[in-house]
């Protein structure tokens, strides 16, 4: 594996760049003789990896998304992409939840925004399994959130975001702020997905009844796996995947806050409702049922979850 370290010349930096942090992660996956490896890494700032594992052995990188600072706060940008070589497949979560923090109103930073870009591309035959713990949203925030997924009509993307608006188990509510959440799922270059999701006060969406209702906890999930789902002749499968997915959710007795649609090649599952972990569970559910019927792979758990 190739790692490369852009250094910055403190000498270079302003008084205003060292109040904010541009952080840049580039990752390639490639399959090998030896399985799925993490072949190339380059970085810049505070975002880094430090290796891959395999707990369910070489044909799966598990690889943790490491940012030391652990929150976001005004005129910092986190920048990820990952590019999945033909054939390989990785799995990539946190160890802990995100934060976008309260934005800073000093007007000389010049800026309260708060940035965060993903960019994921994968090759014919890849498997990208985007499963990171939930991001807080801090009450004051003035955060983006975008994800971008281009993907080959032959590769798999599995991937979910958990959005916690304020922090409702400590009882500190999102009454002020904005946040947008941008979503992108693009296969063979045409826009298979488009999702926006914009909170603010001037919009009154977080409490709006055809809105969040009051929901503190926004999930989406995006299961994609275009040449198994989409076509005529794989409809029979699709519905039957659906099927399966919904007496999973109604065993859990969770109906009133998961919602399934299928598009053409895509699941799309939500999750509405107050508790972060509960989210990620019903989430991790189906996920276990769509990887066993769309990879023929158990689902492992990636170790981190646990600590």
């Amino acid at each position: 594996m190739n790692q490369t370290a852009v250094a910055i010349n403190p000498t270079e930096l302003t008084s205003e760049s060292q109040r904010s942090w541009i952080a840049n992660l580039n990752l390639t996956f490639s399959s090998t003789e030896q399985g799925s490896r993490l072949s190339s890494v380059e970085r810049n700032g505070p975002l880094s990896v430090q290796k891959a594992f395999y707990p369910e052995g070489p044909d799966c990188a598990h690889v943790y998304l490491l940012h030391p600072p652990a929150g976001i706060v005004s005129g910092d940008e986190l920048h990820l992409s990952a590019r999945l070589n033909a054939a390989s497949h990785a799995l990539l979560t946190t160890p802990g939840a995100n934060r976008f923090y309260r934005a800073r109103e000093d007007a000389s930073l010049g800026t309260s925004l708060q940035l965060q870009k993903t960019h994921y591309q994968l090759a014919e035959h890849a498997i990208l399994e985007h499963l990171p713990q939930e991001t807080l949203i801090y009450s004051g925030a003035d955060a983006i959130n975008q994800l971008m997924v281009e993907m080959s009509a032959d590769s798999m993307y599995f991937g979910w975001d958990i959005i916690s608006l304020g922090l409702p188990a400590v009882d500190k509510p999102f009454v002020q702020g904005a946040f947008t959440q941008k979503t992108q799922l693009l296969i063979d270059g045409k826009l298979a997905f488009h999702d926006v999701l914009k909170v603010n006060q001037q919009n009154g969406l977080l409490h709006h009844v055809a809105g969040l209702r009051g929901h503190s906890i926004v999930g989406t999930f995006l299961i994609a796996a275009p040449a198994q789902l989409s076509s005529d002749k794989n409809q029979q499968k699709c519905s039957e995947l659906l099927d399966i997915f919904r007496q999973k959710v109604e065993q859990l007795n969770a109906c009133r806050e998961i919602s399934i649609s299928a598009l053409d090649g895509v699941f799309v599952i939500r999750y509405l409702g107050q508790r972060s972990s509960r989210c990620k569970f019903l989430f991790a559910a189906i996920w276990q049922l769509a990887r066993l019927h769309l990879c023929q792979l158990a689902a492992h758990q990636p170790r981190i979850w646990l600590t």
